[in-house]
């Protein structure tokens, strides 16, 4: 995700269908092989991830996708091939039943491809039936009425994190986000806190090393990650000091709503307006949003 500060201007921000038969193997599947039944005759749970066999055709159209949402333009065949590896003939194919079923639009040109509103249209059912970011909305609300500065709420999401939500700063000069960006978890204080959550060894699983320096502050050592996620286990909070943005001080702290966390709070200041008294005040404030959700977790159905 880009980030950065911004000075006077706004922030920028078919149905199922039904299984094969066992003389029609799914693409990519082992020939003969037939879906798990139940003793009733309905589907098994989901298996070891071992014994899955990845449809080839589904693992390209997700491919496609997750290219062009990363993307901050438009991109064309050939790029998007030579990222992907896809040959062009299956690629275009693969563009052209997209385009249709409204997934990736075209340009003027019909060159140059970006996601189309279906995908604004799933993102947006995600976030609404997210149970934890309409149990947090509140919180977040009250942490941007208080301070007037930039609140995000994020996930987890392999080695990343995710925004799922965020409340504007009401100053001109303020941190640059947008919701469903992801951001390495090592380089923010949303990541540290949740990456905290966990012991040393599970962190470096689920880490890509080498660590990526989005500044020329961000931690990437491994020895230095792990002493300030054990700081982060005793104080509670975690903080980013110009590690994500360069001049944007950013305080976290996981939200208790599974075991371990997935999900954190964060306020981020520009470090011209922050001093030691705010620093303190954002600090207990974020505890007490905290106390919130421990109060409020009976409410999220299956925590």
């Amino acid at each position: 995700m880009t980030t950065g500060t911004t000075s006077g201007a706004e922030i920028r921000p078919g149905p199922a269908g039904q299984p094969p038969s066992r003389s029609e193997p799914v693409d990519g599947a082992t020939p003969g092989a037939t879906p798990a039944t139940t003793p009733s005759g309905g589907s098994a749970p989901l298996g070891p991830v071992e014994a899955f066999q990845p449809v080839k055709s589904a693992g390209r159209t997700l491919d496609v996708l997750e290219a062009l949402a990363d993307s901050p333009q438009r991109r064309s065949l050939v790029e998007l091939a030579r990222a992907l590896g896809i040959p062009k003939s299956s690629l275009h194919g693969l563009l052209r039943t997209m385009i249709q079923r409204g997934w990736v639009e075209a340009d003027a040109t019909g060159t140059r491809f970006g996601l189309g509103v279906r995908a604004l249209q799933v993102g947006a059912a995600y976030l609404e039936a997210d149970d934890a970011t309409g149990l947090l909305a509140g919180v977040l609300d009250d942490l941007a009425g208080q301070f007037g500065e930039t609140v995000h709420l994020g996930r987890l999401d392999g080695p990343h994190v995710v925004y799922l939500a965020k409340r504007e700063s009401v100053h001109p000069l303020r941190l640059y986000s947008a919701i469903g960006r992801h951001l390495p978890a090592h380089a923010t204080a949303l990541g540290k806190a949740l990456l905290a959550q966990r012991t040393d060894e599970a962190v470096d699983r689920l880490l890509s090393w080498p660590l990526p320096a989005l500044t020329r502050h961000t931690v990437t050592d491994p020895e230095l990650l792990h002493a300030e996620l054990a700081t982060v286990r005793d104080r509670g909070y975690a903080v980013d000091r110009e590690e994500n943005t360069e001049g944007i001080v950013c305080f976290a702290m996981a939200v208790p709503l599974h075991t371990p966390a997935v999900d954190a709070i964060s306020l981020s200041v520009p470090a011209t307006r922050l001093d030691g008294d705010s620093e303190q005040r954002i600090v207990a404030a974020l505890h007490g949003a905290v106390r919130q959700v421990r109060a409020a977790r009976t409410l999220l159905a299956g925590a």
